[in-house]
């Protein structure tokens, strides 16, 4: 008899349908020469301290660092878990072969793994490795199963990592909590977690430390366009672009042209700015160039997890960890392809089956139209073999999109709109820039520039605008002048996208000057969608997509343990939000603080221990010592710790009370309700790294309809509608759109 594993029950329903196993069992069904069964997630997990050796019970500085010598696995202490585990360890006992089933990555390989070594399974294992659980994609899985050997650096990464993240987290945990934490909370500390919550800590307090520096930018208005007066670049900022021509060149893009450094210095006092707003107000404009260039803009990458998430997080305010439930429910409902990828290419083989795939959706046929019947193109920014390891990136199956909830629609409606649009022309624009010039009427030997240089004779102006001329792709997202791809938030979009007049070189007339008076602005906080981008890149907020997938390899975290991440630091009351923003709480302020250990706090250092788990799975680097390493780190952070002789302690909040329960999630149908699990010791309850919080049950009030939420607001037509305390609203409110309408 051969046994098949699943993840969960409705995943292993769908394979037994395939297989033509059709007898329900207690905890398996049964047909055809096959046996297929299920986990619920994790049915297994490390053990914990005090199962190692007694004493590691007891919190004391003494016991620490905790170290095994061997790492050993327990079942999860549920009485439905182990009921399901007993079914499974006998069928696996009696088994002639195994097909390990489980979600195809690193995860999901460690999950069966671990439930194949405590069921002591002998015989031969094979690994259905697949993207998505359409019938025809299960049919052709089992027509290629691997031998489980091909994944044991899979295994041997995600061991490494839980491994880790118990080493640390247990022992840092534990050591912090001792040492500053008065014995009233658990200070929960985490290899990724708490690099994470630096992240927005550092944030915060360049913000709150931040002094704002008044400044005036010279305007004029010649033939009813606003021209701004050419800035000379600082030290400082040529420095920055020479950093990022370098990160440009390692990510393999062609470096910009270098261009003069030219313009008038930065106008810092209002004296000096009148003096020149007067030298040129009675002076003619005269234009001095005009410059009109062609270009085309690609279609917008396909999503992978992070981007996925990052979009909707703007467009509909959706948490992280929503849009991977609502992307994970899709993928179970055979809509979507797998969904926890950090790559936004395709593999060639999936290039023949797109066009089925693009009959598929029935209910964008108006764009798909154009398509049918062509050649579609191949794209090597849409397919490339050498980009894709394991997964692809999230598409549509070609399944009918049925029975969906609202949040499923649109996150669907994102994830077919961008598969649709990479098989559309380049969008074709031209951008034109003016420059023109106004001499000045008296010398300026009273303000001269910073380097004691005498200001030029004339002050340069410039003025951009941007033209489509053949839309391509942006017919698909129903907008001509916005990039589908690009932040909702770029508040100069409108104004690269203006069309100008008809400008001759040589042209002169009267123009308008003034002196505009502006501050200079902090930092934007973190929201979860820059957050998640900025713990892909190690900390670096980078928009280009080239550039972002050369620094994914040191980013912290994976593509699927980031929404968790997000959560816990809310759950530890670390991190609270304030409409779509990230602040951190006084603890979580005071923590990071606290940690003069670089290596538990820096998402660039973490990020190069990511990295290294990521070799493990290439085979590139060995699993044995990047444990070793982080055994050596463990015990050097134990030591400066308990080395500390001030008298450091961190003030102790109290999670505010939830409002009201959160609603339940698609993923949740299939797993069992949790039973309440069996005490040992508090601490060690508190402290364990995958211990979830109890939620506390409230009655829901009944909420105001969404339909029209994330739709186009009606009043702007930018943004789209969002939901606030009282009202609807629009997204675009703070660039000044009012649109409001009050729940009814």
């Amino acid at each position: 008899m051969i046994v098949c594993i699943a993840e969960k029950p409705s995943v292993a329903r769908d394979i037994a349908d395939v297989l033509g196993a059709r007898e329900k069992k207690d905890g398996y069904i049964e047909g055809n020469g096959y046996q297929v069964t299920w986990t619920f997630g994790h049915l297994c997990t490390l053990k914990e301290p005090h199962e190692y050796t007694p004493d590691w019970k007891s919190w004391r500085l003494e016991y620490l660092p905790m170290i095994p010598p061997r790492f050993g696995i327990k079942l999860i202490s549920n009485p439905t878990y182990e009921r399901q585990f007993h079914v499974i360890e006998g069928l696996m006992q009696k088994a002639d072969m195994i097909i390990n089933c489980g979600d195809a990555g690193q995860e999901g390989e460690l999950i069966q793994r671990w439930v194949m070594q405590k069921a002591g399974a002998r015989c031969p294992v094979k690994r259905l490795w697949i993207s998505s659980l359409t019938e025809e994609a299960i049919r052709e899985g089992f027509a290629k199963l691997r031998d489980a050997s091909d994944f044991q650096p899979l295994y041997e990464a995600g061991l490494s990592r839980a491994i880790g993240d118990w080493l640390l987290g247990m022992n840092a945990t534990r050591l912090y909590t001792m040492k500053y934490g008065q014995n009233r909370q658990v200070l929960s500390i985490g290899r990724v977690q708490t690099p994470t919550l630096a992240l927005i800590v550092n944030r915060q307090l360049e913000i709150e430390n931040f002094v704002p520096k008044q400044y005036w930018v010279l305007n004029t208005v010649y033939r009813d366009t606003t021209f701004s007066a050419l800035i000379r670049k600082s030290d400082e900022e040529l420095a920055l672009e020479a950093e990022k021509q370098k990160e440009a060149i390692v990510a393999g893009k062609k470096p910009k042209k270098e261009e003069e450094n030219r313009g008038i210095d930065p106008i810092t006092d209002r004296e000096r700015g009148e003096e020149l707003l007067r030298q040129i107000k009675d002076a003619p404009f005269t234009v001095t160039s005009v410059t009109k260039k062609e270009g085309k803009e690609a279609p917008p990458r396909l999503f992978d997890l992070t981007s996925l998430q990052v979009e909707c997080n703007k467009k509909f305010a959706y948490s992280a960890d929503d849009t991977l439930k609502a992307i994970q429910s899709l993928y179970e409902k055979k809509i979507t392809t797998y969904p926890r990828v950090d790559t936004t290419f395709l593999s060639d083989d999936i290039y023949p089956k797109c066009p089925n795939i693009l009959k598929g959706l029935r209910d964008y046929t108006v764009l798909t139209a154009p398509l049918d019947g062509k050649t579609l193109p191949k794209s090597k920014k849409v397919f490339d073999n050498s980009k894709v390891t394991d997964h692809h990136a999230i598409i549509p199956t070609g399944q009918a999109a049925m029975n969906l909830t609202d949040m499923e629609r649109r996150v669907f409606d994102l994830i077919a709109r961008r598969f649709i649009a990479v098989f559309y022309p380049d969008c074709k624009f031209s951008t034109t820039t003016v420059i023109g010039e106004v001499k000045k009427n008296v010398a300026s030997a009273l303000f001269p520039t910073e380097n004691g240089e005498a200001e030029a004779e004339a002050i340069e102006f410039k003025t951009s605008g941007r033209q489509i001329l053949e839309p391509g792709w942006r017919v698909v997202f129903n907008q001509n002048t916005t990039n589908a791809a690009a932040d909702a938030d770029d508040k100069d979009t409108d104004e690269d996208n203006k069309v100008l007049p008809a400008f001759v070189k040589g042209e002169s007339g009267p123009h308008v000057p003034d002196l505009v008076e502006k501050w200079t602005q902090p930092p934007r906080p973190y929201t979860e969608a820059t957050l998640l981008r900025a713990m892909e890149t190690a900390g670096k907020l980078v928009d280009n997509d080239e550039l972002r997938d050369a620094l994914k390899e040191n980013g912290i975290g994976r593509p699927s343990t980031r929404a968790a991440i997000i959560e816990t630091l809310f759950k530890r009351n670390y991190i609270r939000k304030e409409k779509k923003n990230l602040i951190a709480t006084p603890t979580g302020v005071e923590l990071i603080q606290m940690i003069r250990e670089e290596l538990l706090k820096s998402a660039e250092l973490t990020g190069i221990w990511e990295k290294k788990l990521r070799e493990i799975e290439k085979r590139t680097y060995n699993a044995g010592q990047f444990l070793e390493e982080l055994k050596q780190m463990v015990k050097e952070i134990v030591a400066t710790v308990m080395a500390d002789r001030s008298n450091r302690r961190i003030t102790v909040q109290a999670p505010p009370a939830p409002k009201q329960a959160a609603a339940k999630s698609p993923a949740a149908a299939d797993k069992p309700k949790k039973e309440p699990r069996k005490r040992t010791s508090k601490k060690a309850t508190q402290a364990a790294s995958a211990a979830e919080q109890p939620q506390v049950q409230v009655q829901v009030a009944p909420q105001p309809s969404t339909d029209i939420v994330g739709q186009p607001c009606p009043l702007c037509g930018k943004g789209v509608i969002i939901k606030g305390k009282t009202a609807y609203g629009c997204s675009e409110w703070r660039n000044g759109c009012t649109f409001r309408k009050p729940f009814e």
